[in-house]
């Protein structure tokens, strides 16, 4: 049975989906949050992020935060708050929120053109233990 992960519909940065599973008023479907987190968690990859990094999710849709946090879980790393302070210099993050961070840290900004150009080329497979080694 799929469970679904719910936000106000006007709080969703709308994405591209697979599964049959219907989005209702801002509902995603577990594969499809599988599938999404997988794409986010090559990206944190791609920029050096690895397998114990301690990674701020500072994301104020729902949604978008449940991806960034099992994207970050996937790779091995921790999701922290940004009160916390104690990421390891990654952070991610929208438009609306990266100014509330004075610091100049490596924050994954996830409405950003050029971030959503390469969430849109990753794939959406299951990470590969060869991926996760490859940073290790």
């Amino acid at each position: 049975m799929s469970t679904m992960v719910t936000a106000p519909a006007d709080n969703v940065i709308q994405m591209r989906r697979r599964s049959d599973a219907p989005i209702v008023a801002g509902q995603l479907a577990d594969a499809d949050l599988d599938r999404w987190a997988n794409r986010l968690a090559r990206v944190l990859l791609g920029r050096g992020a690895e397998a114990g990094d301690r990674i701020a999710v500072a994301v104020d849709p729902r949604i978008e935060a449940v991806v960034a946090e099992a994207a970050v879980r996937k790779i091995g790393a921790i999701p922290v708050s940004p009160a916390d302070g104690a990421a390891t210099g990654f952070g991610i993050t929208t438009k609306a929120n990266r100014a509330q961070f004075a610091d100049s840290g490596n924050w994954l900004v996830l409405d950003d053109r050029s971030t959503l150009q390469r969430y849109l080329v990753s794939s959406d497979a299951p990470l590969a233990t060869t991926e996760l080694a490859a940073v290790s």
